[in-house]
């Protein structure tokens, strides 16, 4: 450990309840460890087990306890036996009278006691000092290291521990994960004052437990921006990923006053994809993760506010003024909006694979849950890229991966380079006319029935892990009756609205709609989730920085 690291996150703890003596331990440590080290003294058991869990719940470490025994209600020896629990790394010292060396040596088998010293320990330098010496170097020998970083405390196998883990890798919050059954978990759960039945447990960096968090609860504590900093923009941007980001830096970069607004993280289904090789400029290709980071990072230098963790409800025309309202009642209005929500994977209809979401069965790529399935068999589901490149990455690690295709080929629905790929890796086997028609497991998934779609013929599988990757359902029920939207709910614009020579019913203006400009002027949209878009994520880069120029056109005729 360097010394920095252990200058700001090492502690001794002094416990004793004759204040006279808990001053003088206290002067004593903080003359000879005060510049290396935190010194917190408390004057009980109780004061001093609360002061241990908050500096467990702070990731900080504590090197090295010295406590009284003769304390009342709980002595020296009690403590330190619950002490145990909070931060078993911990040297541990009694301090006694000369009368009571019989009970400290029996504490050495009962908590493990490093050391005991006998009051009073004048000189330090002589009897304090080098005692305490050679605990912190025995204890810096283990390779302590702090955990300043948010801690997730859940079961593997939990929907919702689940989505918070991939909530908070989506959107770049660091964290550690804790299994609920495991010594540190525990250890951890306690200290929060928990018993492990309501999961997950969530300790912010600072130190502050959060059960069972909701999404707007845990983007705020973990330093998420989910407020917005005024109530009317020149442009507001629906959605966070490839088109929406690509609208945020353009429309930020270009003068206007720009929120961009998601409602879990940025980045979209692209931002889930372990690898894209076919974007431009990358030719090493680039993960979805990282590309999502440079993006938002580019539009928040470029001042754009992004606002994570808020759901639109609806879209009212307000005279000038495009009004967005909020699931929680709110609202900020601006002279345009770009939608840019995207489009969501299917869910599988298959009976069983409802309630295993989260439990084994997973939609897009879950990378959170890859390391777990190193060693194992993986099933997916889809035939498009965004199942390619999972497979592509899951390969590493798995046992086999099995792509399961409803069509005849991978060739109509999938770029050349990943067929290609997919064919060079021995451990990946590609399945098509094949379909998922149930998931068996309980608690979690444990098997697949799958069958061929020309025999019929079914065949039950081992499985603990599924992720799928089927279709692309737009975001837009929350758009009904606000902007016109084809059969499947994709979004209309443009030349799309006027097939028929007519503008759209309740258009006002004279003049036609522009490219990407909906049926409510000032309203645009952009990739997936426009009527035949592209689907790709350079598209829908392009259309996000299209409809920006499209945005000033409208402003600058208002």
């Amino acid at each position: 450990m360097t010394q920095a690291a252990e200058t700001a996150r090492t502690v001794i703890m002094t416990v004793d309840d004759d204040p006279g003596v808990s001053r003088a331990v206290a002067r004593d440590l903080r003359r000879r460890y005060g510049a290396g080290h935190r010194i917190v003294r408390a004057e009980s058991g109780e004061s001093a087990l609360q002061a241990l869990r908050e500096l467990k719940l702070r990731g900080e470490l504590v090197a090295v306890i010295i406590a009284d025994y003769r304390m009342p209600g709980m002595n020296g020896i009690e403590f330190l036996e619950q002490a145990m629990d909070v931060h078993p790394a911990a040297r541990r010292v009694l301090l006694t009278a000369y009368a009571d060396t019989n009970a400290a040596i029996d504490a050495i088998n009962v908590v493990d006691l490093d050391h005991y010293l006998l009051k009073p320990w004048d000189p330090p330098e002589e009897k304090l000092y080098p005692v305490l010496d050679d605990l912190l170097a025995a204890w810096r020998a283990g390779d302590h290291k702090p955990v300043p970083s948010t801690k997730v405390v859940g079961h593997r196998f939990s929907a919702r521990s689940s989505e918070v883990r991939e909530f908070l890798a989506r959107n770049q919050v660091p964290y550690r994960w804790y299994s609920a059954d495991e010594p540190e978990g525990g250890r951890l759960l306690s200290a929060a004052g928990q018993d492990g039945r309501r999961l997950p447990v969530v300790i912010t960096a600072d130190g502050t437990p959060l059960v069972e968090p909701g999404t707007a609860d845990l983007a705020a504590h973990v330093g998420l921006a989910t407020t917005p900093a005024a109530d009317f923009y020149d442009l507001v941007v629906i959605g966070g990923g490839p088109a929406g980001l690509g609208a945020a830096v353009y429309g930020a970069s270009e003068g206007l006053r720009t929120v961009l607004v998601e409602r879990s993280a940025t980045g979209g289904q692209a931002g889930q994809s372990s690898r894209i090789e076919n974007y431009l400029g990358f030719p090493d290709g680039v993960s979805g993760a990282q590309l999502t980071d440079r993006a938002r990072r580019q539009a928040a230098k470029f001042g754009a506010e992004i606002l994570t963790a808020r759901e639109v409800t609806g879209l009212e025309v307000n005279g000038a003024a495009r009004t967005v309202r909020f699931s929680d009642g709110s609202a900020i209005a601006a002279h345009s909006v770009i939608l840019a929500t995207g489009v969501s994977y299917r869910e599988l209809t298959a009976p069983g694979t409802e309630a295993l979401t989260g439990c084994g069965v997973f939609y897009g790529s879950a990378l959170t849950e890859a390391a777990a399935c190193q060693g194992n068999d993986v099933y997916i589901v889809g035939g498009a890229n965004s199942a390619g490149q999972a497979a592509m990455y899951l390969a590493r690690g798995a046992k086999s991966v099995t792509l399961l295709v409803r069509g005849e080929s991978l060739a109509a629905s999938m770029s050349h380079y990943l067929i290609q790929q997919i064919e060079e890796t021995p451990n990946i086997v590609v399945r098509c006319g094949t379909v998922v028609e149930s998931a068996h497991g309980d608690g979690r998934l444990e098997g697949l029935t799958l069958r061929d779609a020309h025999s019929g013929q079914r065949e039950l599988v081992d499985a603990q892990w599924l992720f799928v990757f089927i279709g692309a359902a737009p975001l837009t029920d929350w758009l009904d009756g606000t902007v016109e939207r084809d059969e499947r709910g994709f979004i209309l614009a443009g030349p799309d609205l006027t097939a028929d020579g007519r503008p759209p019913a309740g258009w006002e203006l004279d003049r036609a709609p522009y490219h990407l400009e909906t049926s409510v002027p000032g309203v645009f949209v952009a990739g997936d989730a426009r009527h035949e878009s592209a689907k790709r994520v350079a598209s829908a880069v392009g259309e996000g920085a299209m409809a920006v120029m499209l945005v000033h056109r409208y402003l600058e005729q208002s």
